[in-house]
């Protein structure tokens, strides 16, 4: 479980290939407080770390998961967000964050304003997933607040701390990120579908 609140980015320094898995080795300034077994949200995936060194750990992504996610176009040298699992005593400062991706959206848009950026993602609307105004949605890991939700669009504003510590800046129109959409709301929404569903069923 994940807050959405990036603790920093690591970096990629190696990738390599088994069947259909993909092996991927990361550095980052607290490798050493790593331990074999550990949830850890990569870009908003919830991997599980493998293998540690002095200076690099190890975590895989299987097919399901390169599917689902854009991690399967991640190069040596990429940069990636990175937050370790909540503890039990610590404060919620995003929203609920699983780190399982639903699905991945499109950068169509960047405007920067004098002191902050507004990022318009484009995601396929036919996976049956929502956005709603003033909502909670989760990009590449990064817990955020929905702007103009559109049916198929949705923007956010990034602040420039958020934009310096995540990897916001390095996005531009084409960029591909991976999107968790408030699970909350896929509860409810699953509820509801079901319930009108039955009902359709009962009025035959």
């Amino acid at each position: 479980m994940f807050s959405g609140i990036v603790e920093e980015t690591g970096k990629v320094v190696k990738i390599e290939k088994e069947g259909t898995n993909y092996h991927f080795y990361l550095t980052c300034s607290f490798v050493k407080e790593l331990k074999i077994d550990q949830s850890m949200a990569h870009n908003g995936v919830c991997l599980t770390v493998v293998d540690v060194k002095d200076d690099f750990y190890k975590v895989t992504a299987v097919q399901e998961t390169l599917d689902k996610s854009s991690l399967g176009q991640l190069k040596v040298g990429d940069e990636v967000n990175l937050e370790r699992s909540m503890k039990p005593d610590s404060l919620l400062d995003g929203h609920i964050v699983q780190g399982h991706v639903d699905q991945t959206a499109e950068c169509i848009k960047v405007v920067e304003l004098d002191g902050s950026w507004y990022f318009t993602f484009r995601y396929d609307k036919s996976k049956g997933n929502i956005t709603v105004e003033k909502g909670s949605i989760s990009v590449d890991g990064v817990s955020l607040t929905v702007v103009n939700s559109k049916e198929d669009t949705f923007q956010v504003a990034i602040i420039p701390f958020t934009y310096q510590v995540t990897v916001f800046h390095n996005y531009k129109v084409g960029s591909v990120v991976n999107l968790e959409f408030d699970i909350i709301g896929k509860y409810i929404q699953k509820i509801v579908n079901q319930y009108l569903e039955n009902l359709k069923i009962d009025r035959k």
